[in-house]
């Protein structure tokens, strides 16, 4: 049964619920394969992309704050803690990379703050790499709501974010573009920490 992430606007769209799960897929690999060891994955849900990083030979954390999708990540081999990005975490401003991907730079519904706490989690020469949507999209914070037939979640904080719009939320963040990555129709922004 299809998963929908609805807006307090009414806007809808489908989760790709089944992918999460799923092996990471080829372009996933080779974004991963790109990373500086160690990688924080913030929002790491059911963990498939700390196990593809630790097959590439990557040490890999994930992080969320769902005891459910930690539960499977662990059965999957995945080295997980049950946290929200917010709480304190292992190695703060020592992480190589954190990713923010499968839309979690909305985690929190405030991306600025949210790309502040990923500054603060990274080395000095370390990148994050954050899905956005594509040129074109809007941007919007606000809150949303999981919907599965009858089954519906309470409301929580989300934003959606457009890769239009992301240079200045990093910015504003303390982060700056180092470039793009696009594959298989999503996009993918490399940030670094600005030196000052």
């Amino acid at each position: 049964m299809t998963v929908l992430m609805r807006g307090r606007d009414g806007s809808a769209q489908p989760l790709a619920v089944a992918d999460w799960t799923a092996p990471a897929t080829a372009a996933e690999r080779t974004l991963l394969a790109s990373l500086r060891g160690p990688v924080l994955d913030l929002g790491c849900g059911p963990g498939r992309l700390v196990v593809a990083l630790a097959e590439l030979g990557v040490p890999a954390l994930g992080v969320d704050a769902s005891v459910h999708a930690v539960d499977q990540a662990q059965a999957r081999g995945a080295t997980a803690l049950r946290r929200s990005v917010f709480d304190a975490l292992p190695a703060e401003g020592r992480w190589q990379s954190v990713l923010l991907l499968d839309g979690n730079v909305g985690i929190g519904g405030a991306p600025a703050q949210l790309l502040r706490r990923v500054a603060r989690l990274l080395a000095g020469d370390g990148s994050a790499v954050v899905e956005v949507a594509p040129p074109g999209s809007v941007t919007r914070c606000g809150e949303a709501r999981l919907e599965r037939g009858d089954e519906i979640s309470g409301w929580f904080p989300w934003a959606w974010v457009s890769a239009d719009d992301l240079v200045r939320i990093a910015a504003a963040a303390g982060l700056r573009l180092a470039g793009w990555h696009v594959a298989a129709g999503r996009w993918f922004a490399r940030l670094g920490r600005v030196v000052a």
